[in-house]
Protein backbone atom coordinates (compact mmCIF):
# COMPACT_ATOMS: atom_id res chain seq x y z
CA UNK A 1 0.00 0.00 0.00
CA UNK A 2 1.27 3.20 -0.60
CA UNK A 3 0.57 7.53 -0.38
CA UNK A 4 0.77 9.62 -3.83
CA UNK A 5 2.02 12.44 -3.11
CA UNK A 6 2.16 15.97 -4.89
CA UNK A 7 5.78 17.44 -5.24
CA UNK A 8 6.36 20.62 -7.04
CA UNK A 9 10.20 21.86 -6.98
CA UNK A 10 11.90 24.92 -8.91
CA UNK A 11 13.59 24.65 -12.04
CA UNK A 12 17.46 25.59 -13.02
CA UNK A 13 15.40 28.74 -14.62
CA UNK A 14 13.05 29.58 -12.31
CA UNK A 15 10.27 27.36 -13.91
CA UNK A 16 8.08 25.22 -11.59
CA UNK A 17 8.27 21.42 -12.14
CA UNK A 18 5.12 19.24 -11.39
CA UNK A 19 6.10 16.08 -9.89
CA UNK A 20 4.34 12.90 -7.61
CA UNK A 21 6.07 11.08 -4.87
CA UNK A 22 5.05 7.64 -4.33
CA UNK A 23 5.47 6.81 -0.57
CA UNK A 24 5.15 3.56 1.22
CA UNK A 25 2.99 3.69 3.83
CA UNK A 26 4.04 0.47 5.87
CA UNK A 27 7.07 0.90 6.50
CA UNK A 28 9.92 4.55 6.66
CA UNK A 29 11.31 4.71 3.14
CA UNK A 30 14.61 2.37 2.59
CA UNK A 31 15.25 4.83 0.65
CA UNK A 32 14.95 7.34 -2.76
CA UNK A 33 14.47 6.56 -6.08
CA UNK A 34 14.25 9.12 -9.04
CA UNK A 35 12.66 8.60 -12.17
CA UNK A 36 13.05 10.23 -15.34
CA UNK A 37 10.26 9.45 -18.08
CA UNK A 38 10.89 8.79 -21.57
CA UNK A 39 11.13 11.51 -24.59
CA UNK A 40 7.71 13.15 -24.88
CA UNK A 41 6.36 11.16 -22.02
CA UNK A 42 5.37 12.64 -19.09
CA UNK A 43 5.10 11.55 -15.41
CA UNK A 44 2.01 9.74 -16.21
CA UNK A 45 3.40 7.50 -18.68
CA UNK A 46 2.42 3.62 -17.87
CA UNK A 47 6.61 2.96 -16.75
CA UNK A 48 6.73 5.32 -15.15
CA UNK A 49 3.56 4.93 -12.79
CA UNK A 50 3.85 1.61 -12.41
CA UNK A 51 7.66 1.20 -11.26
CA UNK A 52 7.02 3.85 -9.02
CA UNK A 53 4.10 2.44 -7.84
CA UNK A 54 5.81 -1.12 -7.49
CA UNK A 55 9.17 0.21 -6.50
CA UNK A 56 7.01 2.36 -3.44
CA UNK A 57 5.06 -0.68 -2.52
CA UNK A 58 9.01 -2.77 -1.96
CA UNK A 59 9.76 0.49 0.62
CA UNK A 60 11.12 2.80 -1.57
CA UNK A 61 10.06 6.77 -1.96
CA UNK A 62 10.08 7.53 -5.78
CA UNK A 63 9.62 10.63 -7.60
CA UNK A 64 8.60 10.71 -11.11
CA UNK A 65 8.18 14.08 -12.36
CA UNK A 66 7.36 15.80 -15.73
CA UNK A 67 10.13 17.76 -17.92
CA UNK A 68 10.38 21.16 -18.76
CA UNK A 69 7.23 22.01 -21.20
CA UNK A 70 5.48 18.38 -20.37
CA UNK A 71 2.79 17.96 -18.54
CA UNK A 72 1.95 19.87 -15.83
CA UNK A 73 5.50 21.73 -15.39
CA UNK A 74 6.31 25.36 -16.29
CA UNK A 75 8.50 25.87 -19.66
CA UNK A 76 8.77 26.03 -23.32
CA UNK A 77 9.36 22.20 -24.61
CA UNK A 78 10.47 23.84 -28.00
CA UNK A 79 13.48 25.60 -26.72
CA UNK A 80 14.58 22.63 -24.12
CA UNK A 81 16.05 19.83 -24.75
CA UNK A 82 18.97 17.35 -23.48
CA UNK A 83 20.49 19.51 -21.76
CA UNK A 84 17.33 21.18 -19.74
CA UNK A 85 16.75 17.65 -18.98
CA UNK A 86 19.51 16.87 -17.25
CA UNK A 87 19.72 20.46 -15.12
CA UNK A 88 15.69 19.04 -14.55
CA UNK A 89 16.93 15.86 -13.11
CA UNK A 90 19.53 17.46 -10.44
CA UNK A 91 17.20 20.31 -9.54
CA UNK A 92 14.29 17.50 -8.83
CA UNK A 93 17.56 15.26 -6.89
CA UNK A 94 18.16 18.72 -4.64
CA UNK A 95 14.51 19.48 -3.96
CA UNK A 96 14.39 15.66 -2.68
CA UNK A 97 17.53 15.73 -0.64
CA UNK A 98 16.01 19.06 1.07
CA UNK A 99 12.91 16.91 1.76
CA UNK A 100 14.66 14.45 3.83
CA UNK A 101 15.07 11.78 1.04
CA UNK A 102 18.18 12.02 -0.82
CA UNK A 103 18.29 9.39 -4.08
CA UNK A 104 20.30 6.53 -3.53
CA UNK A 105 18.96 5.59 -6.91
CA UNK A 106 18.44 7.11 -10.57
CA UNK A 107 16.27 5.33 -12.95
CA UNK A 108 15.50 6.95 -16.88
CA UNK A 109 13.07 5.41 -19.38
CA UNK A 110 14.04 5.59 -22.95
CA UNK A 111 15.73 9.36 -23.56
CA UNK A 112 15.44 9.46 -19.53
CA UNK A 113 17.96 6.73 -19.73
CA UNK A 114 20.82 8.75 -21.15
CA UNK A 115 19.36 11.56 -19.11
CA UNK A 116 20.00 9.91 -15.74
CA UNK A 117 23.30 9.15 -17.00
CA UNK A 118 23.91 12.21 -17.57
CA UNK A 119 23.14 13.35 -14.27
CA UNK A 120 24.71 11.25 -12.12
CA UNK A 121 27.58 13.28 -12.31
CA UNK A 122 25.38 15.83 -11.05
CA UNK A 123 23.78 13.60 -8.03
CA UNK A 124 26.05 12.19 -5.62
CA UNK A 125 24.50 10.33 -3.04
CA UNK A 126 23.25 8.25 -5.44
CA UNK A 127 24.74 4.70 -5.70
CA UNK A 128 23.24 3.27 -8.38
CA UNK A 129 22.05 4.07 -12.10
CA UNK A 130 19.40 2.04 -13.76
CA UNK A 131 18.40 2.67 -17.71
CA UNK A 132 14.87 0.98 -19.31
CA UNK A 133 15.31 0.61 -22.92
CA UNK A 134 17.32 3.23 -23.34
CA UNK A 135 19.39 5.37 -26.33
CA UNK A 136 23.94 5.14 -26.23
CA UNK A 137 23.38 8.15 -28.22
CA UNK A 138 21.40 10.87 -27.15
CA UNK A 139 20.88 12.37 -30.50
CA UNK A 140 18.75 8.99 -31.17
CA UNK A 141 15.60 10.99 -31.05
CA UNK A 142 16.40 12.57 -34.24
CA UNK A 143 15.65 9.55 -36.02
CA UNK A 144 12.15 9.87 -35.94
CA UNK A 145 11.87 13.77 -36.45
CA UNK A 146 12.07 12.90 -40.57
CA UNK A 147 11.90 15.39 -43.11
CA UNK A 148 11.16 17.65 -40.47
CA UNK A 149 14.67 17.85 -39.00
CA UNK A 150 15.89 19.49 -42.24
CA UNK A 151 12.97 22.65 -41.50
CA UNK A 152 14.07 22.88 -38.25
CA UNK A 153 17.73 23.09 -38.98
CA UNK A 154 17.00 25.79 -41.80
CA UNK A 155 14.39 27.76 -40.27
CA UNK A 156 14.98 27.52 -36.96
CA UNK A 157 11.47 25.83 -35.58
CA UNK A 158 9.28 22.78 -37.23
CA UNK A 159 6.68 20.86 -35.85
CA UNK A 160 7.21 17.59 -35.47
CA UNK A 161 4.54 14.11 -34.63
CA UNK A 162 5.28 11.08 -32.51
CA UNK A 163 3.32 8.63 -31.40
CA UNK A 164 0.31 10.58 -33.01
CA UNK A 165 0.84 14.07 -31.02
CA UNK A 166 2.72 16.91 -32.49
CA UNK A 167 5.50 18.87 -31.12
CA UNK A 168 7.24 22.40 -31.83
CA UNK A 169 10.84 21.69 -31.72
CA UNK A 170 13.21 24.53 -31.89
CA UNK A 171 17.05 24.53 -33.44
CA UNK A 172 18.64 24.81 -29.53
CA UNK A 173 16.85 21.60 -28.52
CA UNK A 174 18.59 20.03 -31.56
CA UNK A 175 21.81 21.41 -30.65
CA UNK A 176 21.31 20.30 -27.10
CA UNK A 177 21.31 16.62 -28.09
CA UNK A 178 24.13 16.90 -30.18
CA UNK A 179 27.88 15.77 -29.52
CA UNK A 180 27.09 14.87 -25.87
CA UNK A 181 29.66 12.76 -24.51
CA UNK A 182 27.89 9.64 -23.16
CA UNK A 183 30.86 6.82 -23.69
CA UNK A 184 32.91 9.15 -21.64
CA UNK A 185 30.00 9.59 -19.33
CA UNK A 186 29.29 5.98 -18.93
CA UNK A 187 33.29 4.63 -18.78
CA UNK A 188 33.03 7.43 -15.25
CA UNK A 189 30.11 6.46 -14.16
CA UNK A 190 31.61 5.59 -10.81
CA UNK A 191 28.58 3.71 -9.63
CA UNK A 192 26.90 0.54 -10.16
CA UNK A 193 24.87 0.25 -13.31
CA UNK A 194 21.87 -1.94 -14.21
CA UNK A 195 21.06 -2.12 -18.17
CA UNK A 196 17.36 -3.20 -18.66
CA UNK A 197 17.07 -3.78 -22.70
CA UNK A 198 13.46 -5.61 -24.25
CA UNK A 199 15.30 -7.30 -27.17
CA UNK A 200 12.63 -7.09 -29.52
CA UNK A 201 12.34 -3.07 -28.94
CA UNK A 202 11.54 -1.59 -32.21
CA UNK A 203 12.18 1.64 -31.23
CA UNK A 204 15.20 2.00 -29.84
CA UNK A 205 17.62 -1.33 -30.61
CA UNK A 206 19.02 -3.45 -27.68
CA UNK A 207 22.42 -2.77 -29.65
CA UNK A 208 22.18 0.51 -28.03
CA UNK A 209 22.03 -1.12 -24.83
CA UNK A 210 24.53 -3.52 -25.91
CA UNK A 211 26.93 -0.42 -26.52
CA UNK A 212 26.20 1.22 -22.87
CA UNK A 213 26.91 -2.16 -21.20
CA UNK A 214 30.25 -2.31 -22.78
CA UNK A 215 31.14 1.16 -22.05
CA UNK A 216 30.02 0.86 -18.67
CA UNK A 217 33.25 -0.65 -15.94
CA UNK A 218 31.87 -2.81 -13.15
CA UNK A 219 30.21 -3.25 -11.26
CA UNK A 220 27.51 -3.50 -13.94
CA UNK A 221 24.33 -5.94 -14.68
CA UNK A 222 22.04 -6.70 -17.73
CA UNK A 223 18.48 -8.11 -17.74
CA UNK A 224 16.81 -8.27 -20.60
CA UNK A 225 12.69 -7.16 -20.40
CA UNK A 226 12.08 -10.49 -22.91
CA UNK A 227 8.56 -10.06 -24.71
CA UNK A 228 7.96 -6.63 -23.29
CA UNK A 229 7.61 -3.24 -26.23
CA UNK A 230 9.35 -0.24 -25.83
CA UNK A 231 6.96 1.27 -23.29
CA UNK A 232 6.78 -1.24 -21.12
CA UNK A 233 2.75 -1.44 -21.50
CA UNK A 234 2.34 -5.11 -21.50
CA UNK A 235 0.73 -6.39 -18.57
CA UNK A 236 3.43 -7.24 -15.69
CA UNK A 237 6.24 -5.56 -17.04
CA UNK A 238 6.61 -2.52 -15.79
CA UNK A 239 6.32 -4.24 -12.51
CA UNK A 240 8.66 -7.25 -12.91
CA UNK A 241 11.16 -4.22 -14.06
CA UNK A 242 10.28 -2.28 -10.70
CA UNK A 243 10.93 -6.34 -8.62
CA UNK A 244 14.09 -7.04 -10.80
CA UNK A 245 15.14 -3.01 -10.14
CA UNK A 246 14.27 -3.56 -5.90
CA UNK A 247 16.25 -6.44 -5.60
CA UNK A 248 19.20 -5.62 -7.86
CA UNK A 249 19.43 -1.97 -5.46
CA UNK A 250 18.87 -3.72 -1.96
CA UNK A 251 22.76 -3.51 -0.97
CA UNK A 252 22.10 0.54 -1.64
CA UNK A 253 19.14 1.33 0.44
CA UNK A 254 19.08 1.92 4.36
CA UNK A 255 16.92 -1.17 5.85
CA UNK A 256 14.73 -0.91 8.69
CA UNK A 257 16.64 -2.24 11.48
CA UNK A 258 15.51 -6.45 11.63
CA UNK A 259 15.73 -7.09 15.02
CA UNK A 260 13.19 -5.54 17.39
CA UNK A 261 13.97 -2.00 18.55
CA UNK A 262 14.74 -2.53 22.92
CA UNK A 263 13.43 1.50 23.27
CA UNK A 264 9.96 0.47 22.15
CA UNK A 265 9.58 -1.36 25.45
CA UNK A 266 5.87 -1.06 26.59
CA UNK A 267 5.54 2.09 24.07
CA UNK A 268 3.97 2.95 21.26
CA UNK A 269 5.31 4.96 18.13
CA UNK A 270 3.13 6.76 16.21
CA UNK A 271 4.32 9.23 13.07
CA UNK A 272 2.91 10.74 9.73
CA UNK A 273 3.21 8.22 6.66
CA UNK A 274 2.26 10.19 4.04
CA UNK A 275 -1.42 11.26 2.73
CA UNK A 276 -3.40 13.89 4.59
CA UNK A 277 -4.15 11.76 7.99
CA UNK A 278 -2.18 8.55 7.33
CA UNK A 279 0.11 7.76 10.29
CA UNK A 280 2.37 4.38 11.06
CA UNK A 281 1.57 2.83 14.27
CA UNK A 282 4.82 1.15 15.82
CA UNK A 283 5.30 -1.25 18.44
CA UNK A 284 8.51 -3.45 19.74
CA UNK A 285 7.18 -6.14 17.21
CA UNK A 286 4.63 -4.87 15.07
CA UNK A 287 3.39 -2.02 12.82
CA UNK A 288 0.11 -0.98 10.94
CA UNK A 289 -1.36 2.05 9.22
CA UNK A 290 -4.59 4.10 11.05
CA UNK A 291 -6.41 6.49 9.22
CA UNK A 292 -9.44 8.64 8.67
CA UNK A 293 -12.07 7.49 5.72
CA UNK A 294 -12.34 8.78 2.56
CA UNK A 295 -15.49 11.14 3.75
CA UNK A 296 -13.49 13.00 6.08
CA UNK A 297 -10.44 13.68 4.20
CA UNK A 298 -8.31 10.62 4.76
CA UNK A 299 -7.49 7.62 2.13
CA UNK A 300 -8.83 4.79 4.63
CA UNK A 301 -5.50 3.13 4.39
CA UNK A 302 -6.32 1.56 8.17
CA UNK A 303 -8.59 1.93 10.94
CA UNK A 304 -9.77 5.16 12.12
CA UNK A 305 -8.31 6.03 16.34
CA UNK A 306 -11.72 5.48 17.08
CA UNK A 307 -11.69 2.23 16.12
CA UNK A 308 -8.17 1.48 17.22
CA UNK A 309 -9.71 2.76 20.72
CA UNK A 310 -12.99 0.04 20.66
CA UNK A 311 -10.37 -2.68 19.40
CA UNK A 312 -8.57 -1.37 22.54
CA UNK A 313 -11.54 -2.52 24.48
CA UNK A 314 -12.84 -5.07 22.16
CA UNK A 315 -10.27 -7.41 22.48
CA UNK A 316 -9.01 -6.52 26.11
CA UNK A 317 -12.91 -7.98 27.13
CA UNK A 318 -12.65 -10.88 24.76
CA UNK A 319 -9.15 -11.79 26.09
CA UNK A 320 -10.10 -11.51 29.72
CA UNK A 321 -13.27 -13.74 29.50
CA UNK A 322 -11.82 -16.23 27.82
CA UNK A 323 -8.34 -16.10 30.05
CA UNK A 324 -11.36 -16.38 32.87
CA UNK A 325 -13.03 -18.84 31.56
CA UNK A 326 -10.12 -21.22 31.12
CA UNK A 327 -9.83 -21.17 34.89
CA UNK A 328 -12.48 -21.79 35.79
CA UNK A 329 -12.98 -24.76 33.33
CA UNK A 330 -16.16 -23.00 32.14
CA UNK A 331 -17.02 -24.57 28.66
CA UNK A 332 -16.91 -21.76 26.41
CA UNK A 333 -16.05 -22.01 22.58
CA UNK A 334 -15.77 -18.17 21.61
CA UNK A 335 -16.36 -14.87 22.01
CA UNK A 336 -17.80 -12.16 19.74
CA UNK A 337 -17.65 -8.75 20.47
CA UNK A 338 -19.09 -5.61 18.59
CA UNK A 339 -18.23 -1.72 19.57
CA UNK A 340 -20.01 1.16 18.86
CA UNK A 341 -18.99 4.68 19.77
CA UNK A 342 -21.06 7.53 20.14
CA UNK A 343 -21.98 10.79 22.07
CA UNK A 344 -25.25 11.27 23.39
CA UNK A 345 -26.85 14.56 25.89
CA UNK A 346 -28.42 12.78 29.09
CA UNK A 347 -29.97 16.22 30.97
CA UNK A 348 -30.93 14.30 33.92
CA UNK A 349 -27.94 12.35 34.77
CA UNK A 350 -26.07 13.33 37.88
CA UNK A 351 -23.08 12.98 36.47
CA UNK A 352 -23.04 14.90 33.35
CA UNK A 353 -20.96 17.77 33.11
CA UNK A 354 -23.00 20.45 34.00
CA UNK A 355 -22.36 22.52 31.33
CA UNK A 356 -24.96 20.21 29.19
CA UNK A 357 -21.76 18.75 27.32
CA UNK A 358 -22.39 15.65 25.36
CA UNK A 359 -21.24 12.26 27.15
CA UNK A 360 -18.86 9.64 25.36
CA UNK A 361 -20.52 6.63 25.31
CA UNK A 362 -18.93 3.10 24.15
CA UNK A 363 -22.00 0.27 23.75
CA UNK A 364 -20.44 -2.86 24.09
CA UNK A 365 -22.96 -5.97 22.87
CA UNK A 366 -20.74 -9.85 23.96
CA UNK A 367 -21.94 -12.76 22.14
CA UNK A 368 -20.79 -15.78 24.06
CA UNK A 369 -20.75 -19.39 22.17
CA UNK A 370 -20.74 -22.68 24.18
CA UNK A 371 -22.47 -25.15 26.37
CA UNK A 372 -22.58 -22.61 29.22
CA UNK A 373 -25.44 -22.43 32.12
CA UNK A 374 -27.47 -18.76 32.52
CA UNK A 375 -25.40 -18.49 36.34
CA UNK A 376 -22.17 -19.11 33.71
CA UNK A 377 -22.90 -16.65 31.41
CA UNK A 378 -23.38 -13.76 33.91
CA UNK A 379 -20.83 -14.93 35.87
CA UNK A 380 -18.58 -13.93 32.75
CA UNK A 381 -20.31 -10.48 31.36
CA UNK A 382 -19.92 -9.49 34.85
CA UNK A 383 -16.10 -10.43 34.10
CA UNK A 384 -15.77 -8.37 30.96
CA UNK A 385 -15.90 -5.11 33.36
CA UNK A 386 -12.54 -6.49 34.82
CA UNK A 387 -10.85 -5.65 31.28
CA UNK A 388 -7.78 -3.72 32.34
CA UNK A 389 -8.37 -1.59 29.30
CA UNK A 390 -12.32 -1.21 30.64
CA UNK A 391 -10.74 -0.25 34.18
CA UNK A 392 -8.33 2.63 32.72
CA UNK A 393 -10.90 4.23 30.22
CA UNK A 394 -13.77 4.32 33.58
CA UNK A 395 -10.80 5.15 35.90
CA UNK A 396 -9.21 8.50 36.63
CA UNK A 397 -7.18 9.17 33.83
CA UNK A 398 -4.27 11.69 33.45
CA UNK A 399 -2.54 12.24 29.75
CA UNK A 400 0.85 13.98 30.49
CA UNK A 401 2.14 15.57 27.27
CA UNK A 402 5.86 16.29 26.81
CA UNK A 403 8.24 17.70 24.22
CA UNK A 404 10.41 15.86 22.22
CA UNK A 405 13.39 18.05 21.18
CA UNK A 406 13.32 17.64 17.27
CA UNK A 407 16.71 16.34 15.43
CA UNK A 408 17.02 19.39 13.17
CA UNK A 409 16.48 22.00 15.71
Amino acid sequence: MIATEKFSFTGNDGQVLDGRLEMPLYHKPRGAALFAHCFTCTKQSHAATRIAAALAAKGLAVLRFDFTGLGGSDGDFANAGFTTNVEDLTAAAQALEEHGLPPVLLIGHSLGGAAVLAASEHVPQAHGVVTLNAPFDTHHVFEHFGEALETIEAEGEGDVTLGGRTFRISRDFIEQGREQPQGERIANLGRALLVMHTPQDEIVSVDNARRIFEAAKHPKSFIALDGADHLLTEPGAAEYAAETIAAWATPFLTHLPEVPRTDFAGTVEVSTAGGKFAQWVRTERHQFIADEPESYGGSDHGPTPYDLLLAALGTCTSMTIKMYADRKGIPLESVRVELEHSRDHHEDCIDCDKTGAPIQVLDRAIELSGDLTPEQRTRLLEIADKCPVHKTLEGELHIHTTAIPSSES
